[in-house]
């Protein structure tokens, strides 16, 4: 980092109150007006529209609302530049982001990982120096999540490439961690309100959908508009990568809602997306709160370095709920591509210690790879994976894609797959179903076979 200085707010005062207890009235005002929702799953990503207050703080505020009952350690916010003309990404890492609400401060950790991963992310002055698209998700963030911390994104071209190289590398780095993902767009821009129904309708189908690439065609064909589709494109992206499987359209608005000038207006759109819920179809609730998470996580982290540099075991503060039995998977990345999986099915242990053995299990003893070393600790990246007791089916339609993971056994073969595997490869029932057939050395169409026991999980994932 190149040292703390502060990023002065560009817009209070004018896009949104530049007093902190007239901020916190109005967004008190936009969020009493939206209805209780509950979000089905673990909450990745929200897309959230970036006008003045005035405007589309409304809309906004149908995103905001989950974060009533989901919180995160760190907010990663990709916005587009409006102003400034440059190639690749701009992250500001020079101190944290002022509002009416106090500073909120850099994730110099994710920042410094980001940057060492793509060359194209690289800090960029002109393009903070007066963006509002990126400030004016803030106030909302600091309203529920006073402590979260901050990754600021601003893309200077939205091409599907960068989208891609981007998503790919915030995946690779968030994984793992308590991380949202917010991307700031507004719609189309001065059409007719029937113009830009029309248009915004297409943008709302491909996030509906969950479908980036689509998205990304439309804008450059011209079908729909979105000044921060590139973000929008990403933060798709990089949620799929992430095991997300689900959207929602929350709330779409337009200006001339507000202006009641109905010739020229601006789109607006709220959306979230999310992985599926853990809790499907006779699984347990696992009832991980977000501590006993990040000990399990550092359970992994110190067993792996401890083995590599010989360093005593240390001692955890372990909550009852580790203290049960649970069967679970430890999954191991280093720079997106797998560096080990190793997992026990069967509760045999205490969920810590579970953790613990199969950390050591996936590091060293996964015959696919050779043992992991010192030099590769810091470029780890951790998932877990905790398991429901297995549910023995008789009808494969009962498997549901992205919640359930397979587990087939036929004679001396068997294998598993976990859930987030066909998602990250996009698979369909069937071809989630051969695969897991391969995985356990038989044919691809051996789950027809009468004799084939086929057992369904889910998994709480993190």
């Amino acid at each position: 980092m190149t040292g703390e200085k502060v990023r002065e707010s560009a817009i209070a005062g004018s896009w949104y109150p530049g007093e902190s207890e007239n901020l916190k009235k109005m967004l008190q005002g936009f969020l009493e007006k939206v209805p209780e929702t509950v979000c089905p799953g673990q909450l990745t990503a929200l897309i959230s529209p970036h006008a003045g207050y005035v405007y589309s703080g409304q809309t906004a505020a149908y995103s905001y609302k989950f974060l009533e009952k989901q919180t995160y350690d760190t907010v990663v916010v990709i916005s587009p530049s409006h102003r400034a003309h440059f190639t690749g990404v701009s992250v500001y890492d020079q101190g944290g982001f002022k509002t009416p609400f106090g500073v909120m401060p850099l994730d110099t950790e994710i920042i410094s990982a980001l940057k060492a991963k793509d060359a194209t992310i690289r800090f960029i002055p002109e393009a903070h120096a007066s963006e509002h698209s990126l400030e004016i998700q803030l106030p909302f963030i600091q309203y529920f999540m006073p402590k979260a911390r901050l990754v600021p994104l601003v893309m200077g071209d939205q091409s599907l490439q960068l989208c891609q190289s981007l998503a790919k590398t915030i995946a690779d780095t968030v994984r793992g961690k308590s991380v949202l993902l917010v991307a700031s767009t507004d719609l189309s821009h001065f059409h007719t309100d029937k113009e830009a129904r029309k248009l915004d309708q297409v943008v709302q189908d491909k996030v509906k959908n969950f479908d980036p690439e689509g998205l990304s065609n439309a804008l450059a064909s011209g079908q729909c508009e979105a000044c921060g589709g590139g973000p929008v494109v990403a933060v798709m992206l990089a949620a799929k990568m992430l095991g997300a499987s689900q959207t929602q359209i929350l709330k779409y608005s337009n200006s001339g809602e507000i202006s009641g000038d109905y010739e020229r207006v601006v789109g607006y759109l709220s959306a979230a997306i999310w992985k599926n819920a853990a809790q499907k179809k006779g699984a347990a609730d696992f009832g991980l709160s977000d501590e006993d998470k990040k000990v399990l996580h550092q359970i992994v982290r110190d067993t792996i370095e401890g083995k590599c540099l010989k360093k005593p075991p240390k001692a955890y503060d372990i909550s009852p709920t580790l203290k049960e039995l649970r069967g679970a998977f430890v999954t191991l990345h280093k720079h997106g591509q797998l560096r080990g999986c190793i997992g026990h099915i069967v509760a045999h242990f205490p969920l810590a210690e579970t953790i613990s053995r199969m950390a050591t299990a996936a590091a060293f003893e996964d015959p696919r790879f050779p043992p992991v070393t010192a030099d590769e600790l810091k470029d780890l990246e951790i998932e877990i994976s905790v398991l429901t007791p297995f549910q023995k089916i008789s009808n494969v339609e009962e498997i549901q894609v992205g919640v359930h993971g397979i587990y087939m056994k036929k004679g001396f073969h068997s294998g598993l797959l976990l859930p987030q595997v066909a998602t990250e490869y996009k698979w369909d029932r069937k071809t989630f179903l051969e695969q897991t057939c391969r995985k356990a050395g038989l044919p691809g169409d051996a789950w027809k076979e009468r004799d084939m026991e086929i057992y369904i999980f889910a998994a709480d994932i993190f």
